[in-house]
């Protein structure tokens, strides 16, 4: 179906031009969830509560037992894919906005969009359309939280690295918004469009219909990672030779997180290849005789 002018209007009105949306401040009194103690009872909360329920079951069921969920998993897919294909667009319409209208100003400082895009000026206060899609990124981590408690209920499995990725996933989001960090447009584009692609194949799986034949969800985090790893590069050559990027200390933190989250999930990569590897060389030999 065509898009007609009227359609794009309203599209780039509802996502980029609504008064809530240009008029938006982070603060503690007008933004839900923005403050320290909120964020901390939040991730201690999830993490109490992801435990107790793994024990309970785990007490309670033989551990080959699983908990019936029915449609809700398949539902739960959906919802992030459309959540996060809407604020990916948001981001795009409104970050073309933020572009259009201080482009004025960028000539004085030299600065470019690109440069925009991964390094925001120093003195970045977060307001305006693009902190309001940071916003809603934010608060749509809490959504992403749900699979934990159907990984335990379905599969009775809960792992450290699951936890602490949840969590660091929550603090980050929460970081970009209360020191206006650098990266965080591009960060929110790339993680928006990995999630629009992975939720929506576990949907496509959840619904019953043919699965790929290679771990499609793993390398899609691969090459998200890598691309991550690209733009931290060019957030560091805009910092030094261009006069510096707001928010820096907090993009330092993340950065040593994410280090942290990186070398933990290639160490679930290395084990996962490995294991398949096994399988396919015992059921190769089993073949052979």
């Amino acid at each position: 179906m065509t898009m007609t002018p009227s359609m794009k209007t309203n599209i780039r009105y509802w996502l980029s031009e609504h008064p809530t949306i240009v008029n938006f401040r982070w603060s503690s009194n007008q933004s839900w969830g923005s403050t320290w103690s909120f964020l901390f009872t939040a991730i201690a909360a999830y993490i109490v509560t992801a435990t107790v329920l793994h024990l309970l079951l785990s007490l309670i069921l033989r551990r080959s037992r699983r908990v019936p969920l029915g449609p809700i998993p398949a539902i739960h897919s959906l919802a992030i894919t459309l959540i996060s294909a809407v604020i990916f667009v948001g981001v795009c319409l409104s970050a073309a906005a933020e572009i259009r209208d201080t482009r004025w100003f960028w000539r004085r400082t030299r600065t470019t969009p690109f440069q925009w895009l991964l390094c925001f000026p120093l003195g970045t206060r977060p307001s305006g359309r693009v902190f309001f899609w940071s916003y809603i990124f934010y608060l749509s981590r809490f959504l992403h939280l749900l699979r934990t408690f159907f990984t335990v209920l379905r599969h009775r499995r809960l792992t450290f690295f699951h936890l602490f990725n949840q969590s660091i996933l929550i603090f980050t989001s929460f970081l970009w918004l209360e020191f206006s960090q650098s990266f965080q447009v591009v960060a929110i584009l790339l993680t928006t469009l990995l999630y629009s692609v992975v939720y929506g194949y576990r949907f496509w799986t959840a619904i019953g219909l043919p699965s790929a034949c290679f771990p499609f969800v793993v390398n899609c985090q691969v090459i998200l990672l890598g691309c991550n790893l690209v733009c931290h590069v060019g957030v560091l050559v805009f910092h030094f030779f261009k006069g510096g990027c707001n928010g820096i200390g907090a993009w330092l933190f993340n950065s040593a997180l994410n280090s942290v989250i990186l070398l933990l999930f290639l160490n679930f990569y290395v084990k996962m290849h490995l294991e398949n590897k096994k399988m396919r060389k015992a059921a190769q030999n089993n073949k052979d005789s």
